[in-house]
């Protein structure tokens, strides 16, 4: 067995021993989680997977492709929250194996290894690889479009060797368009706007150098519209124009206006990224400055690099709405750079530095302090309430009864461990050991962290909704909610297709002769509302910060 094959099976086991377990262990949360999953579910229920619904509702801000991945798990596997994260999970295995092919590619198979370490053991390219959302999927589809189109104009300029770039243009170009479909597939022609925009700031920084032909160009283009038309095109065809001129309306929205709840300063992903990306956002900095790269292929593929990273940071900085999972794609070119300057320490060509340390001790810490203290302030409500949001939803999800045994605080222990040992080897210049124990180790970190803690934080945040819902299933009844928007009364109720299109409207639901019994679940509030004044309408219980009541048809 080559060196290649063997490392890319060794990854192989340890992503799906890391990303597979436990997939199912807590509920999905609102809103995106459980929104695609839904959206998924109702696939199955209506036998209808050309079209995305949600409550039953034309669903227009996502093409289906991630829901075709969700529901195929839950045919295999039955609708629950192991199906709903599996996809991603595999999404994982896939992304640490394509890494190590590509860093063995480009500098070799120790560079490989620590790209794919250090998409491992970073916390949120780790954590989405365990989530029910659609992005790691669509990343991954517009980074390998990319990568294809670079490895043509390579081929095109004979850059790189046989090695490198070992099949012929066309099948790069051919190959980048039709991956590229997929993303647009996945999340919408927001992807070939990324991957356009990368291109044309490379053509100008190249003194617009012709580094793909137009027609190369055309053709890339044309073999990802070929795979998005599929779906997009049959639907127009079928049904007319509604569907693009909705998702098209919908992005527009999001680029010009903050969705609610989801409004942040300019410098938002710079902070998600330093933090969010740790430790290899602390590695990363060093690579944005000089480094010594010896062959011209490999320092054009750092050009790109900084091009894909500096192009996403600033479009998602840009958009009104701020969302942690907007800014995701920076995780490639990011954990490029950290491993480009963890084989530069291996190497010694440059200096475990002050920044590196101070970085590591700062954000660790924060990560330490963070984990450690929840069980500690768990057994102090009181100080939690005095600094917690005053209002009664806020401090009814305080009222959760959460079992605190204090182990809890062990997955800090363990990383405060992990950065001593690693900083200590770094400053030995062992520097193969010390990346080894920091990526290996917050890779473990962040399981742990899952293990103690999600279980605990979805029992404050949501679990007395959840358990409503759930006790709804099976019953012959309406479930709303009043006053906020959650999407767990479609999904925890498992709640049939729609055969009285008066539950769409709340005035019926409220005061109209109902034909069945109606629950309603709203968020704690200091005034009373509607749903205390009207006579039929009967408050039934109060949980964590959500009041229940039921209305009874006559």
């Amino acid at each position: 067995m080559n060196q290649k094959l063997f490392y890319s099976l060794v990854l192989v086991v340890v992503g799906a021993l890391f990303f597979i377990p436990f997939l199912g262990g807590v509920r999905l949360f609102d809103w995106d989680e459980i929104n695609f999953a839904e959206c998924a579910r109702e696939m199955m229920v209506l036998g209808d997977y050309l079209h995305v619904h949600i409550d039953f509702k034309p669903f227009y801000e996502k093409p289906p492709l991630f829901f075709w991945f969700q529901s195929t798990m839950m045919h295999l596997f039955g609708v629950n929250e192991f199906s709903a994260r599996l996809p991603n999970a595999v999404c994982g295995v896939i992304t640490l194996v394509y890494l190590y092919n590509l860093g063995q590619k480009l500098h070799g198979h120790r560079f490989g290894w620590l790209w794919a370490l250090a998409y491992l053991g970073s916390v949120t390219p780790h954590l989405y690889f365990r989530s029910g959302i659609i992005d790691p999927f669509f990343n991954l589809f517009i980074f390998i479009g990319l990568v294809n189109l670079i490895f043509a104009s390579w081929k095109r300029e004979r850059l790189g060797g046989a090695m490198t770039v070992p099949k012929r243009e066309w099948t790069y170009i051919l190959l980048g368009g039709f991956v590229l479909g997929l993303a647009i597939m996945t999340k919408g022609p927001v992807a070939y706007l990324i991957v356009c925009l990368v291109l044309v700031i490379y053509w100008m920084l190249s003194h617009f150098r012709w580094f793909i032909s137009p027609v190369q160009f055309i053709a890339f283009s044309a073999a990802a519209a070929v795979v998005s038309l599929a779906w997009y095109g049959l639907d127009i065809y079928l049904h007319g124009p509604a569907l693009m001129q909705e998702f098209l309306a919908y992005n527009f929205r999001l680029f010009s206006t903050p969705d609610a709840g989801h409004v942040g300063f300019p410098g938002y992903h710079i902070i998600i990224l330093l933090v969010g990306c740790f430790p290899a956002s602390i590695f990363a900095i060093r690579a944005f400055g000089p480094l010594f790269i010896e062959r011209n292929y490999q320092r054009e593929f750092r050009k790109w690099m900084l091009i894909l990273f500096w192009v996403v940071l600033v479009l998602f900085s840009i958009v009104q709405s701020k969302i942690v999972h907007y800014s995701s794609l920076c995780y490639f070119p990011l954990t490029y750079f950290a491993a480009l300057t963890l084989l530069q320490l291996e190497e010694r060509k440059i200096q475990f530095n002050n920044w590196m340390r101070a970085g590591l001790i700062l954000i660790g810490g924060i990560y330490v302090v963070a984990i450690v203290a929840m069980p500690i302030l768990a057994n102090h409500m009181d100080i939690v309430r005095m600094y917690a949001d005053q209002d009664a939803f806020s401090q009814g999800n305080l009222d959760a009864k959460i079992n605190w045994t204090g182990w809890e605080a062990l997955p800090g222990v363990w990383l405060f461990v992990i950065l001593i040992l690693a900083i200590i080897w770094y400053n030995l210049r062992e520097s193969v050991r010390a990346s080894l124990t920091l990526f290996v180790g917050m890779a473990v970190f962040i399981t742990l962290t899952l293990w103690f803690l999600i279980g605990r934080i979805e029992g404050i945040s949501q679990d007395a909704a959840m358990r409503f819902f759930e006790r709804a299933e099976g019953q012959n009844v309406y479930v709303k909610t009043y006053g906020y928007h959650s999407y767990g009364p479609y999904f925890y109720t498992k709640k049939p297709a729609v055969t009285n299109p008066n539950q769409y409207n709340d005035e019926w639901l409220l005061r109209g002769r109902i034909d069945k019994d109606v629950l309603f679940i709203r968020k704690a509030s200091e005034e009373p509302t509607l749903l205390d004044s009207l006579p039929d309408v009967r408050k039934t219980g109060a949980e964590n910060g959500f009041v229940f009541y039921r209305r009874t048809a006559k």
